[in-house]
């Protein structure tokens, strides 16, 4: 059987998902059966194949943004699991200094620029990421991701109609995972298609099944070839499913044990490594390393995060302001 893409290719996006997977499953466990990660904590598990489509059809310098569910992303754009961990045990060496959490992960020095708490506001930021790519002359695209619930904010129009007019290089990503927290998406509106929302502004839009990696990754390749060539933003709505709840504590008791185990039958991590299997694009040795490496960089992340300092009490008056000149402002 032929394959769209390269053994390269399927062989990173399965090290990628296993890493957010495992990673996930071990924070996970570090919080709910230790107690040594608390706060708020929301899990990619399930949508792993949205992270790495994106990766692959995108550019390191391509600026990513989402909302608070946003470990996976943070690991895919190259912010290390050591520096993840440590962030959600609150230590020093957390990729926002221990005091951001699970929800505001951040890697400027990767282009990515969080994990944002406040519903659908990451989405106007995203837009202004944009902005900044057009008016410093690249041909970089802002990835601005959001969820099915932050579509019904005001937010959204406002910025969609923007992005139109100014022809911004922005794909909007919304990732339907079919619940809003706990309300289904046909409980908010009598639009259950999301990518239907560009209408309103001419804006070109596409729905994706968000459990396949080559789905993903082709979607999002015709939406930045778009903008890097002036052409403006595009909306793709990718249509996944989080096998955990909305959160740690969520009970689930909206949805069905049944539905959830229809929805891993295509386990998008199962999907590609059937792939590779069934196309011999690797050994049986060469998985295996695979998944040895990767549980031992996601044991070293929880070492690294326990042996990590907490922050020094006069962290808190830090990083409120940034004292430096504003990088559009022309004299």
């Amino acid at each position: 059987m032929a394959t769209k893409f390269s053994k390269e290719t399927y062989l990173y996006w399965y090290e990628l998902m296993q890493l957010i997977r495992q990673f996930e499953l071990m924070a996970e466990e570090k919080y709910k059966m230790e107690g040594k990660i608390r706060g708020f904590f929301h899990a990619y598990i399930g949508q792993e194949a949205i992270a790495a489509g994106c990766m692959t059809a995108t550019r390191p310098e391509d600026p990513f943004i989402t909302a608070y569910r946003d470990h996976g992303l943070a690991l895919a754009k190259g912010v290390s699991s050591n520096a993840c961990m440590a962030e959600l045990y609150g230590k020093a060496t957390g990729c926002a200094k221990g005091k951001g959490g699970s929800m505001h992960f951040f890697g400027k020095d990767v282009h990515f620029f969080g994990g944002h708490g406040i519903v659908g506001a990451q989405i106007g930021t995203g837009a202004g990421l944009a902005f900044a790519e057009k008016y410093k002359g690249t041909d970089n695209v802002s990835l601005t991701f959001f969820g099915d619930g932050a579509a019904r904010q005001g937010m959204v129009n406002e910025v969609f109609n923007i992005a139109m007019t100014w022809k911004l290089p922005v794909i909007f990503i919304c990732e339907n995972n079919n619940y809003a927290m706990g309300t289904s998406v046909e409980r908010t509106s009598n639009v259950v298609d999301i990518y239907k929302l560009a209408d309103a502004f001419e804006m070109p839009a596409d729905s994706v099944d968000g459990m396949s990696c080559e789905a993903v990754h082709e979607a999002i390749a015709r939406a930045v070839k778009r903008g890097r060539e002036g052409d403006g933003p595009t909306l793709i709505e990718i249509k996944t499913y989080r096998y955990k709840g909305h959160s740690i504590s969520d009970p689930q008791k909206y949805r069905t044990k049944e539905e959830v185990e229809e929805y891993k039958q295509r386990d998008p991590i199962q999907l590609v490594l059937k792939t590779i299997v069934d196309n011999k694009l690797a050994k049986k040795e060469e998985i295996e390393a695979i998944d040895k490496r990767i549980e031992n960089i996601v044991a070293e992340s929880v070492k690294f995060a326990e042996e990590s300092p907490f922050p020094n009490d006069d962290e808190v008056y830090k990083d409120i302001y940034v004292d430096q000149n504003y990088p559009f402002i022309v004299d």
